[in-house]
């Protein structure tokens, strides 16, 4: 059994289960998730599926999610 660690090579994971939920008009680089077994959630750059992941818990995402719907990461578009 692989441990799922935060930064762990996203390769590691697999590559069955991604999604680009995030993606856009910018030449095919996007953001991938995947929900893990355990519900944590998969995070890695579509441009270097071999590079780093980052595991969030489900509370971290809603809390990205609900946020960014209320407009709390607007900042990050200007």
């Amino acid at each position: 059994m692989v441990r799922i660690y935060n930064g762990m090579p996203a390769a590691e994971l697999g590559a069955e289960g991604w999604h680009k939920p995030w993606s856009g008009g910018n030449g095919g680089n996007c953001i991938e998730a995947m929900k893990l077994a355990d519900g944590r959630v998969a995070v890695r750059q579509s441009a270097d599926p071999d590079g780093p992941a980052l595991i969030y818990t489900p509370a971290e995402i809603a809390a990205f999610i609900q946020g960014a719907k209320s407009g709390k990461a607007d900042f990050l578009l200007t």
